[in-house]
């Protein structure tokens, strides 16, 4: 396992404190927050990416080529 070391500030300080006061290591809390902070971007990007295939005419269009498709299946 590598080590990290980081500048804190009387805020960052101040949660920290907290959280060790309700169970974590200052390591598990950093830990915590890289991971979080990792899902938090990914779940952003996705969004991000959504929304620009929601708002695309060329998306659009297939999608409603493929709901007629599916209705036609669906009539079987």
């Amino acid at each position: 396992m590598r080590s990290l070391t980081i500048r804190t500030d009387s805020e960052v300080e101040r949660a920290l404190e907290f959280l060790i006061r309700n169970g974590l290591t200052r390591s598990e809390a950093a830990r915590r927050a890289i991971l979080e902070a990792e899902r938090a971007q990914r779940r952003a990007i996705m969004r991000a990416e959504a929304e620009e295939l929601r708002n695309d005419p060329a998306e659009q269009a297939a999608a409603k080529e493929l709901a007629t498709e599916m209705d036609a299946i669906r009539a079987w």
